[in-house]
């Protein structure tokens, strides 16, 4: 079973979010039933990921970068943390307790280290802080996890 991660840009626009699933949908359709995919589950594009994995059949692993890290996503966000949560068939926890920079770059390093693929749904842009979406793509990079960028045409950042 391939097992893809992702990574990506948090609050996209609509009309980009909408662009991105069916982006996401079309990469995983050749692979699905017969994916796991893993993701944090912020809001943005792990959500979108997990929402096309779970659509498509195929099973979600949860990682979790800190025992603070649901408080700290918008609120708007936590029905579907939390809906896409119950549905992961495995959950792993960092021993972290504040969610921050560090502790999402290390569940980044967990998740390429146990995939078969990044995705990353990415303008190409360098991050704007540590741990986000180039970073995670250069350790990705580094570490030899092919990476699909994902970013489609007419898709933008605020």
């Amino acid at each position: 079973m391939l097992r893809i991660a992702i990574s990506g840009h948090r609050g996209l626009p609509r009309p980009t979010a909408d662009l991105v699933d069916e982006a996401i949908r079309t990469a995983l359709a050749e692979h699905a039933p017969d994916v796991t995919g893993l993701s944090c589950l912020a809001d943005g594009a792990d959500q979108i990921f997990a929402r096309a994995v779970t659509g498509l059949g195929g099973k979600l692993e949860a990682i979790i970068p800190a025992a603070e890290y649901r408080a700290g996503l918008p609120a708007e966000a936590h029905p579907e943390y939390d809906r896409l949560l119950a549905q992961a068939t495995a959950v792993r926890r960092l021993p972290f307790t504040e969610s921050t920079p560090e502790s999402h770059m290390a569940a980044s390093q967990l998740m390429i280290d146990g995939a078969d693929e990044l995705y990353a749904v990415w303008d190409g842009q360098p991050a704007r802080a540590y741990g986000g979406t180039a970073d995670v793509v250069t350790y990705a990079r580094e570490h030899g996890t092919p990476v699909h960028v994902i970013w489609p045409d007419g898709a933008q950042r605020d």
